[in-house]
């Protein structure tokens, strides 16, 4: 995933960038980026690895040395970024969240055109890269934009720095949220609503999506409209979205708490206490427990103080362990016990099957699991989530497999997907039964729409029915 940040003021604006960005690392492990403009000095810019140290660490240099009264910044899973670009258009920064599905066919078209790209690691182009050349292809920022969004196949939401402004543009469909905030002495634009409130800035609007916009420490004006359909990612509600974020005016800790609530009214099993998985499950258990009146309780804890969500590998069985490293039992709450757990999702098993056996080790009697979506059957199109997960990494999509005898087409996947189905019912038994659940339950799709209190046309599922 990722996040970005930006800020534009009448005096400087890096310690408003500098918390800001930071306030977006739970969205991203692997690099940040700050970049900023001083009308005497120009543009200035840093990226640094943050695997193995959160952004406040890495960028603490830049925080007291850069100078700027208008820049942008990053926290990503991918992308070296922001990148500093010079073009017809001037020099800028750019920064991106999204994913490119047709990025061979886009830069196969632009290279015709005698445009050269720089190469990360393993030969992948940086995405924002081409994005800002797919931008530099038109006369202007506005027709460039726009021009991007429509040859995308993905999903594309970017700030872009100039020396006149800082342009905000919202995915074409709203995929990804941006919101902005204003103070006495300018605004800025972020992806989480919550991150520049302790900085004093004020709610000020929420773009729609395609809503393009300049920003500067005067005023904001609006570019380009919004347009009238919307499909924004339900799994920011349930998974990526910090707890005091909302989107689209929905909270997502109250969103949690409704899955919660839902998902106890369809349960029948009367554990004797109710759990969360640190941190994304605990508000669903909260809301089962309030709904079902079992008693909530944390039987585990989660150990960050020198474990930041920053610092764990790139090696899939190395994050494993470190996941399961860091959760710490509380015996005294586990042994005899019958445990009722909430996890926001189940996208491998790999991890919640090790919890689930080291509560059985600590000795709990019984761990009931229940998930804060449905199966997850389809790898995600428009966000970078599963960029390293195949469908078939997925476990639904693997026990499917085991039941059918081949690999299942969208028929297939259908009815699998439809929980009052028999199909849907002998999936979700065999996956409980691999992990070594006591029991499993998903929640619905339909409860967890409701879940969100939008209507189904403006949420992305795709990841869950196929449906785009």
């Amino acid at each position: 995933m990722g996040g970005f940040f930006a800020a534009a003021s009448k005096e400087d604006c890096v310690f408003d960038l500098f918390y800001g960005i930071d306030y977006h690392s739970h969205l991203g492990t692997r690099r940040a980026g700050m970049a900023v403009y001083n009308p005497a000095e120009g543009f200035d810019k840093a990226i640094h690895n943050i695997e193995n140290a959160p952004f406040r660490t890495k960028f603490t240099k830049e925080s007291n040395s850069m100078h700027g009264t208008m820049g942008i910044g990053c926290i990503s899973d991918f992308e070296a970024q922001p990148i500093l670009v010079r073009s017809h258009h001037g020099t800028f920064a750019i920064t991106t969240v999204g994913k490119i599905n047709n990025s061979d066919a886009i830069v196969n078209e632009i290279i015709k055109k005698h445009t050269h790209f720089f190469e990360m690691q393993n030969g992948d182009i940086n995405q924002t890269e081409l994005v800002a050349a797919i931008i530099n292809q038109k006369e202007n920022f506005i027709e460039g934009i726009q021009y991007a969004q429509e040859i995308i196949d993905g999903s594309l939401s970017m700030m872009i720095l100039t020396p006149k402004g800082i342009y905000a543009a919202r995915d074409k469909m709203g995929r990804t949220p941006i919101v902005m905030g204003k103070k006495e002495d300018g605004y800025c634009a972020s992806f989480e609503s919550f991150a520049y409130l302790n900085l004093g800035y004020s709610d000020y609007k929420e773009l729609g999506p395609g809503e393009i916009v300049v920003m500067t420490p005067d005023n904001v004006k609006t570019l380009a409209a919004p347009g009238k359909d919307m499909k924004i990612c339900t799994f920011l509600w349930v998974y990526y979205g910090y707890p005091s974020s909302s989107y689209e005016g929905i909270s997502v800790e109250q969103m949690r708490y409704n899955c919660g609530k839902y998902l106890a009214q369809r349960d029948n099993v009367k554990p004797d206490i109710v759990a969360g998985v640190p941190d994304s499950g605990i508000a669903h258990a909260v809301g089962y427990s309030n709904e079902s009146g079992i008693r909530f309780s944390r039987p585990f804890v989660k150990y960050t103080p020198t474990w930041p969500r920053s610092f764990m590998p790139t090696h899939q069985t190395k994050r494993n362990l470190i996941a399961k490293m860091k959760l710490i039992p509380i015996h005294e709450l586990i042994k005899g016990k019958s445990l009722l757990l909430i996890d926001d999702s189940i996208v491998r098993g790999t991890q919640l099957r090790e919890t689930t056996e080291f509560l059985y080790n600590s000795g709990a009697k019984e761990v009931h699991i229940r998930t804060g979506c449905p199966p997850l059957l389809y790898g995600c199109k428009y966000l970078n989530f599963s960029r390293s997960t195949s469908e078939m990494e997925l476990i639904a999509r693997r026990v499917i497999k085991e039941l059918e005898g081949k690999d299942p087409d969208d028929a297939i996947l259908k009815e699998y997907a439809d929980p009052n189905s028999e199909k849907y019912e002998k999936m979700v038994q065999k996956i409980g039964e691999q992990l070594h659940f006591t029991s499993l339950r998903y929640h619905r799709l339909d409860d967890m729409i409701k879940s969100t209190g939008l209507p189904p046309e403006k949420l992305c599922t795709y990841c869950w029915n196929g449906e785009e």
